[in-house]
């Protein structure tokens, strides 16, 4: 199972860095992860420290459905 991000968002960008395959996507409140990108790695997943991050299995449905819908037109997060 992959992983989604929910409401608790808040943008801080700590997850972006760590992600091998550039899944996260921005928009215009809070980062998602595109399903078809993400490996289930979690190496995300200690790095958010509002605990946004969930895999699919443990996540609410809205978000799953939000985080493969939204990422689809979104662009990746830029990187300093």
């Amino acid at each position: 199972m992959v992983y989604v991000v929910d409401d608790k968002c808040t943008k801080c960008m700590a997850c972006t860095h760590v992600c091998p395959v550039d899944a996260f996507r921005e928009d215009e409140k809070l980062l998602l992860i595109e399903p078809d990108v993400c490996i289930d790695c979690g190496v995300c997943v200690p790095e958010c420290p509002v605990a946004a991050i969930a895999s699919q299995s443990d996540a609410d449905g809205k978000w799953v459905k939000y985080n493969a819908e939204k990422s689809k037109t979104c662009k990746p997060p830029k990187k300093d």
